[in-house]
């Protein structure tokens, strides 16, 4: 109990003092510590607010311009997605100028495949192959060729137009996110420290794999516009290639068309001419048939008028050959009688003119025969060539395709 209420011992002056001195040291070696920590903490304060400053005015630096990257890759997008809408517009005009075409010379086609048909039916000597026929199967050569070459550049401009719009579709979804992005970075730029809506988020800082390099970034908005460039060229070219088609193709076939036309024109006057000239024949053959009928008519009267001196001249004979004894005598009257019935018996049968013109009757009769048949060959070829063939091509109309 003695020890417990021992006084503790006390300390010399001198301790109390160098206590003193150490307190005081201690406390201003802590206060110099502290003021340090404060000094650096609020140089590290500034350091890192300019740090702050410096590096958010840098991120708005790099945003704006990463707003004025996306703004001119977009206008170029836009810029070309125009150009290549309104290319393909145009080109959409062409396809329907190619069907046009195509449609357009279905008709000459049927027309002149039925002319060919229609002239099969010419008859005898007519059923030649002329130049009418020889210019109508290159008509036909031609329209079938022109036929073939517009399905093929029809063909052609469908596939060029579905790259137009697999271009443009790559575009405007190039755009859609050239749009999208532009959106996020200008609410980037809009966002302050005071904005309500911003919010941590550590795991954001984290560089995934779906990111791309802006080189890349570049690269693929270029091969974008590079395809549109690539296409409206070519769509550009082909339209070209289809005027000069359809230029070309209407020429060939009008110019055909008038050929075939032209030889229609001269046929026709060429098979005028030969029936006019065998109808002029023809009637030269029924004159002449006339005037053998009246030969042959006058050549058997002639004969018919002989019978009766025959018969007075035989019949004088027959009674003088009565006569009695020494009066049957040859006398000149004898004599006469015999020689008159010997000429006119054989002027008789040196008439044999009527067989010839009885043959030469038939020959006329069967040149009439032949004639007529001629004429009508002729007819028929002029009603098939004319009237069938030449109506039919008045429907036809080439316009420019």
């Amino acid at each position: 109990m003695a020890r417990l209420l021992q006084v503790p011992p006390k300390f010399h002056p001198s301790e109390w003092h160098v206590a003193n001195k150490m307190e005081c040291a201690s406390t201003e070696s802590q206060k110099s510590s502290s003021e340090r920590v404060i000094a650096e903490s609020q140089r590290l304060v500034d350091e890192i607010e300019k740090t702050t400053q410096k590096t958010r005015s840098d991120v708005n630096k790099k945003i704006a311009q990463r707003l004025e990257e996306i703004k001119f890759w977009r206008q170029e997008l836009d810029n070309k997605l125009e150009q290549l809408v309104n290319e393909t517009e145009v080109l959409l005009t062409f396809k329907i100028r190619l069907e046009k075409a195509l449609e357009s010379c279905k008709e000459p086609l049927v027309i002149a495949q039925r002319c060919l048909l229609s002239r099969q039916r010419r008859a005898g000597i007519d059923l030649v192959h002329d130049e009418v026929e020889q210019e109508l199967v290159k008509e036909v050569e031609v329209l079938q060729g022109v036929i073939a070459l517009l399905e093929r550049t029809l063909e052609q401009t469908n596939e060029q137009i579905r790259l137009n719009r697999s271009a443009k579709y790559n575009l405007e979804m190039d755009l859609k996110d050239k749009f999208t992005a532009l959106m996020i970075d200008n609410y980037c730029a809009s966002l302050t420290n005071n904005t309500p809506d911003v919010i941590y988020a550590d795991n954001r800082v984290k560089i995934e794999g779906n990111f791309v390099s802006p080189e890349d970034w570049i690269d693929f908005s270029n091969i974008n516009v590079e395809k549109a460039d690539k296409q409206r060229n070519n769509s550009l070219a082909l339209r070209a290639l289809i005027e000069s088609i359809l230029s070309q193709t209407v020429n060939d076939i009008r110019k055909q068309c008038e050929m075939v036309n032209v030889t229609f024109r001269n046929r026709v006057k060429e098979v005028k001419d030969a029936k006019h000239k065998l109808e002029t024949l023809l009637a030269v053959v029924m004159d002449e048939t006339a005037l053998q009928e009246k030969n042959i008519a006058a050549l058997k009267k002639a004969i018919t008028d002989k019978e009766g001196p025959v018969k007075v001249a035989q019949t004088r004979l027959e009674a003088r050959n009565h006569r009695p004894s020494v009066e049957l005598c040859y006398d000149t009257v004898q004599y006469r009688l015999i020689s008159e019935v010997q000429e006119i018996t054989n002027n008789i049968q040196r008439q044999d003119t009527l067989a010839q013109a009885e043959t030469e009757l038939k020959g006329l009769s069967r040149r009439q025969l032949s004639l007529e048949e001629e004429i009508q060959v002729k007819t028929n070829t002029l009603y098939i060539d004319e009237v069938l063939c030449m109506q039919m091509r008045e429907s036809v109309c080439i316009n420019n395709f």
